[in-house]
């Protein structure tokens, strides 16, 4: 029966739609081999990395009690920010709860009316948030697309009016979170120099992973770190929690002066930032780390391809295995559940529609017989389904 309350009404109708298309979510606690988390580096239970927040826990407690411009502020948080802009080769940087917070601050401080976003389409729902939080407007170029990107700049220039006066941003992930492609940041980077645009780069799944010293993507490129704006998810594959934005002294202390989700928040727990110090010294110390994974990436890939399992093209550590239903989806991932690889299905809204995955992700912690016991799963799974062109026989 209808109920009377009007928004209960509405939402259960919300609810029995987003049934009927597949899309219902369950929440599920880890179980078996993990091959869905961001934790990249296995970090997130390293014993020296525990030792040190326990430590500071006892010294300075477990809640920070207020904003960082009221009593939240902690010498640590400081120390912790100096250290990560060094890490990064940023002039500062500046310490977040989470990621989807400092992405809001980036975009919806930074620009103002008469600005314009240049966005991928692939970017990450927080992008997206902060820049319609914003004044600015958006403009959504194809994926990668380095000639479209160009050609939008180009035609902004030719426009008149308010938005040919305004900042132009370039918003973009170094390594995509549901792709696992990277962006063509070297480009990116020449572009945004001819045409006085910023740059914009989130890192979350790169920091840690890539990189000589395991700053990122930009580091890769070659691209120096006060050339843009940087969001580096601390809690992937550096192990922990939150997150730190990265450039130029003018830029950060901005933020601090007038981003929203900065100034109005409680501070994260100070202890954070002794875990968050003690993870830098082992990304200095254990290159191996991302040296495995980015192995293991490549062995994966090798035997999907050999099984004949489509999946997107690329080299990193996340491996979308395409599947395009979302029932299917996730009646592929209860089989590999079943048999004790904890993967989970991507439906929209987080991937476009018809194009339903497992998003499979490497930590340094599996090894090359497990990855092949998976695949041989993944491969009777498919068939299971009736997806017999997907695998081989």
């Amino acid at each position: 029966m209808p109920s009377d309350n009007l928004l209960e009404g509405r939402v259960r109708a919300r609810l029995a739609e987003i049934a009927s298309a597949g899309l219902m979510r369950t929440l599920r606690p880890p179980a078996g081999i993990d091959l869905s988390s961001n934790d990249y580096l296995n970090l997130s239970r390293h014993p020296v990395i525990a030792d040190r927040l326990i430590e500071a826990i006892a010294r300075e407690g477990c809640g920070s009690t207020g904003s960082r411009l009221l009593r939240g502020e902690r010498d640590c948080f400081s120390a912790v920010e100096r250290r990560f802009a060094l890490f990064k080769g940023s002039e500062r940087a500046l310490f977040f709860t989470a990621g989807y917070l400092a992405n809001i601050a980036v975009l919806a401080t930074f620009a103002e009316r008469g600005d314009t976003f240049f966005s991928d389409e692939y970017n990450h729902a927080s992008l997206i948030d902060g820049m319609r939080l914003s004044a600015a407007r958006t403009v959504i170029f194809p994926h990668n697309d380095l000639a479209a990107l160009t050609r939008l700049l180009a035609a902004e220039d030719k426009t008149t009016g308010e938005s040919r006066a305004g900042v132009r941003f370039v918003v973009v992930e170094s390594l995509f979170s549901m792709e696992g492609d990277v962006a063509p940041l070297a480009e990116y980077a020449a572009l945004c120099k001819r045409t006085g645009a910023m740059l914009v780069v989130d890192e979350a799944h790169a920091v840690g992973v890539y990189g000589a010293r395991g700053t990122g993507l930009l580091e890769e490129a070659g691209i120096a770190a006060d050339e843009c704006v940087s969001i580096n998810t601390a809690g992937k594959a550096l192990g922990v929690s939150g997150a730190f934005v990265a450039g130029p002294a003018w830029a950060i202390e901005y933020l601090v002066q007038r981003a929203r989700p900065f100034v109005f928040s409680t501070a994260p727990p100070p202890a954070l930032a002794d875990a968050l110090d003690a993870v830098l010294t082992l990304v200095g110390a254990e290159p191996e780390r991302r040296q495995r994974v980015r192995s293991l990436s490549v062995h994966l890939r090798a035997k999907l391809a050999e099984a004949r399992i489509p999946s997107v093209e690329g080299m990193s550590q996340i491996v979308p295995v395409l599947i395009g239903d979302n029932d299917r989806a996730v009646a592929v991932a209860r089989v590999l559940q079943q048999e004790g690889f904890d993967v989970r299905a991507i439906r929209p809204p987080t991937v476009p529609p018809g194009t339903a995955r497992l998003r499979v992700s490497i930590n340094a912690g599996l090894s090359e017989a497990l990855l092949d016991r998976f695949v041989g799963v993944l491969s009777c799974a498919l068939k299971e389904e009736g997806l017999c062109s997907a695998a081989s026989s």
